[in-house]
C-alpha cells in the first residue's frame, strides 16, 4: 500500500509576497499529487526556488512579486546561477535548481500567471558523465557475513541485523531508503514466498524478488532481535528499537570497507549497482533490470551497460596480442 504523505505546509517567505508564497505551495502540491515525486525531490525544488527569490529580492531590492518574476531576464538568471556556483555547487546541482524553476515557471504559465520565458533561454550547465562504480563479486557477499565484524565490540544482533540489510541491497538491488522503509509483514519467512512489494521513488510500489539466503538472514536476526518487531513496524531497528537510520549502515560500510581493502565508493549505493551490474555480466535483459530496479525510464538503466562494456575493453587490452 503507498504511503500517504501529509499535505504540504504553506510556504512563508519574507522575500516574496503573498501571491507568490501561494503559488509556490500549490506547485508542491500539484509536483506530489499528480508527478508523484519523491518527499525528498520536493524538499530540493522548494529549497532551489526558495534561494533564488531570496537572490532575486536582494538583486532587486525589494521582494518578489508575480509581475516581476515573470519579467525575469536571462541576465537575472544568469546571476544567481553564478552565485551558487561560487558557493561551490556542483554541475548535478545547478542542473537540479534549473529544473525545478523550470518546472514553476511552466506551473506559473498554465496557472495564467505569466510566461518565465527567461528560464528557457538558459542553457543547463554540462555535467560530467560518470559510471557507477560496482563492488567485486566476492567483496559484495563479503558486506552480507556478520563474521567479517566478529572483532568488533558490538552486539550480535547488531551485527546480524546489518548483514541482513546489506545483504537485502545486493540481492535485491533496493535502494537503502527502499531497504529500511520494509514493514515486518513485508518480509516473508524463509520456504513462505520469495518476491518483496518494495515502495520505491515517488511512493511507486513494485515486485522484487528476494534470495531464500537473504530471507534466513534476515530471520536468524530477528530472532536474536532484543526488541519487539510487530507485524506493522519497522523490519530493521536501531539499538533503541526505533527506525534505523541509513546512516548506521553507511558506516558500517564505511569501517568494513576499510578492513577489506575497497575504495571510497564502496558504499550502500554502491551494492545496488553491483547488483545491476553483476545481472547484466551474466546475461540478464535489461528490461527486467529495469524493472528490479524500480527506473521509470531504460535511459536510466543503460548506464549499466557502460560499465559492461568497460570491463569487456579492459579484457581486450589486456590479453589481445597487439593490445
Amino acid at each position: 500500500m503507498a504511503r500517504t504523505d501529509p499535505p504540504v505546509q504553506p510556504i512563508e517567505l519574507d522575500c516574496a509576497d503573498i501571491s507568490v508564497t501561494q503559488q509556490m505551495t500549490r506547485w508542491l502540491s500539484h509536483l506530489r499529487a499528480e508527478r508523484r515525486l519523491s518527499p525528498k525531490t520536493l524538499e530540493a525544488y522548494a529549497r532551489d526556488v526558495r534561494q533564488c527569490l531570496a537572490f532575486l529580492a536582494g538583486h532587486w531590492g525589494a521582494p518578489v512579486t508575480l509581475d516581476a518574476f515573470a519579467a525575469l531576464e536571462a541576465s537575472d538568471v544568469r546571476a544567481f546561477m553564478a552565485m551558487r556556483r561560487a558557493d561551490a555547487i556542483g554541475g548535478r546541482s545547478l542542473m537540479r535548481a534549473l529544473a525545478g524553476l523550470r518546472s514553476f515557471g511552466r506551473f506559473l504559465e498554465r496557472e495564467g500567471k505569466g510566461k518565465v520565458g527567461a528560464l528557457s533561454a538558459i542553457r543547463a550547465p554540462k555535467v560530467a558523465k560518470s559510471l557507477p562504480k560496482p563492488i567485486h563479486m566476492d567483496a559484495a557477499k563479503r558486506f552480507a557475513d556478520a563474521d567479517e565484524r566478529a572483532g568488533e565490540e558490538r552486539e550480535t544482533w547488531i551485527l546480524m541485523r546489518d548483514a541482513a540489510v546489506m545483504a537485502l541491497l545486493y540481492g535485491s538491488g533496493l535502494r537503502i531508503s527502499e531497504a529500511l522503509g520494509l514493514k515486518r509483514r513485508d518480509v516473508p519467512k524463509p520456504g513462505e514466498g520469495d518476491v518483496l512489494i518494495v515502495t520505491g521513488k515517488g511512493n511507486k510500489t513494485r515486485m522484487v524478488p528476494v534470495l531464500q539466503n537473504v530471507l534466513q538472514l534476515i530471520a536468524d536476526y530477528a530472532a536474536v532481535c532484543p526488541h519487539q518487531l510487530g507485524p506493522t513496524g519497522p523490519m530493521f531497528v536501531g539499538a533503541r528499537g526505533g527506525p534505523l537510520s541509513p546512516r548506521i549502515i553507511q558506516l558500517t560500510m564505511e569501517r568494513l570497507r576499510g578492513a577489506l581493502g575497497l575504495p571510497d565508493s564502496a558504499t550502500p549505493h554502491a551494492l545496488r549497482h553491483s547488483f545491476a551490474t553483476h545481472l547484466l555480466s551474466r546475461g540478464g535483459d535489461l528490461r527486467a533490470i529495469q524493472e528490479l530496479l524500480g527506473h521509470a525510464s531504460l535511459s536510466t538503466t543503460q548506464i549499466y551497460t557502460g560499465i559492461d562494456s568497460e570491463r569487456l575493453l579492459e579484457v581486450y587490452r589486456s590479453a589481445h596480442p597487439r593490445g
